[in-house]
């Protein structure tokens, strides 16, 4: 899938190269892929991830949970003992503070800049992220996906509806890694959170594989 994606982002992004409007980006990198210091958690991250494809190399795939129920705003994942929920939401520009490059562009939200169509108004957001493991209930703080916006859940292939997003289990048992990943011209991103031992850890953000 992975080698498919690439292909498609170097043909996409060289048609787009023209029409790039010129702004200024203010994502931060402190959370991509090639920043991950952790060594299990980074070799486990690129045997799935675009920011990881580099090092993926020899990689053994990661078990992964079945998605049992999809949508165009939420998607489960779910084994007898756990799931895993990600449901979104609608963006309302009137309970945010857009700031404008030029007037044209939006760069920040809430005076932070953000991901997904970066230079323009989100329509959809991430919602919640859930993890439910035996009986404990795992909550991924919002300060971990409210900068990601236009989300996609699901998309039509030839009448079925897929999902692109995963959850992969660690051989150890320790982690779980929920990643979602938007592939659409303009708002390229993949984000992974890191559940270990049932706490959420962090999360990794690689952005701009489509111009």
């Amino acid at each position: 899938m992975r080698i498919i994606l690439v292909v498609l982002c170097f043909y996409i992004t060289n048609a787009c190269a023209a029409q790039d409007p010129n702004f200024p980006d203010y994502r931060s990198k402190k959370d991509i892929f090639t920043r991950i210091v952790e060594k299990d958690i980074r070799s486990d991250i690129a045997s799935f991830s675009m920011g990881g494809l580099d090092e993926s190399l020899g990689k053994l795939p990661l078990k992964t949970l079945p998605a049992t129920a999809v949508g165009s705003n939420f998607i489960t994942f779910e084994t007898d003992n756990l799931q895993v929920k990600i449901v979104g939401g609608t963006f309302d520009p009137k309970q945010h503070k857009l700031g404008y490059y030029e007037e044209k562009y939006l760069v920040k939200i809430d005076n932070k800049p953000y991901f997904g169509d970066y230079g323009k108004v989100p329509k959809t957001t991430i919602q919640s992220v859930t993890v439910i493991a035996g009986r404990d209930t795992i909550v991924v703080p919002p300060a971990a996906y409210v900068d990601l916006y236009n989300p996609i859940f699901s998309v039509m292939d030839r009448g079925v509806q897929k999902s692109q997003n995963k959850v992969f289990l660690s051989a150890d048992g320790r982690k779980i890694y929920i990643y979602m990943l938007k592939t659409e011209a303009g708002g390229s991103y993949e984000v992974t959170w890191v559940i270990q031992d049932r706490k959420y850890l962090r999360r990794v953000v690689d952005f701009g594989f489509l111009k």
